[in-house]
């Protein structure tokens, strides 16, 4: 039997990179990320709905989605990201639903389920086990300020607006800790497919 495993974090805890070592040793990933970003191209139904929901002041001169400015409205607003994730959240379901069940069907041993929202929108509830790639809150914002180029307050406000990775700890089946150097977290990776393999 396919075992679903959840894999999840909060923003810069090194999650896709956890993600991108689980697929380099042959565990199929399905990303919630890239779900997303399809669904959000130009004559998909998460564009359509988008546009629809917020108008035209969210596209760039070119048409397309401006990622950027969507981000910094659902960042600011809490209203506004509850709107966002009420007319996205249905369609990326679904579509990961339909990935999930096409890999059951392949007889894969396990599917990895890369979902930063992995416990906000429940889908934890449909794992086998539930990984979380954590740090503490202050390499977080450091490492968010360097990766994206945040100030502090730009990078607060972004870690901020995600439930507290200590809340995701303690509901975790098991927590990589990612707070040490890259060998740390390769040790901690392999000990993981040592268990998903023997499964």
């Amino acid at each position: 039997m396919t075992k679903l495993v959840g894999l999840t974090g909060g923003i810069a805890s090194g999650k896709s990179t956890v993600s991108k070592m689980l697929s380099q040793v042959g565990f199929p990933i399905v990303d919630a990320d890239l779900v997303v970003h399809r669904l959000q191209q130009p004559g998909q139904p998460g564009f359509e709905r988008l546009v629809d929901q917020f108008g035209q002041s969210i596209l760039t001169a070119a048409g397309q989605l401006d990622r950027q400015r969507l981000g910094q409205m659902a960042f600011s607003n809490a209203d506004t990201r509850q709107e966002l994730n009420r007319v996205m959240q249905p369609l990326i379901r679904d579509t990961i639903f339909d990935q999930i069940n096409d890999l059951k069907k392949a007889g894969m041993p396990a599917i990895i389920l890369d979902a930063p929202l992995l416990f906000e929108q429940h889908y934890d509830e449909d794992c086998d086990l539930v990984v979380v790639v954590a740090v503490n809150y202050e390499n977080q914002l450091v490492r968010l300020m360097a990766r994206d180029n945040y100030s502090r307050v730009e990078a607060k406000e972004r870690v901020d607006s995600q439930m507290p990775l200590s809340q995701k700890e303690k509901l975790a089946d098991l927590v990589i800790d990612n707070n040490g150097d890259c060998q740390q977290l390769q040790t901690q990776v392999a000990q993981l497919v040592k268990r998903l393999k023997s499964v």
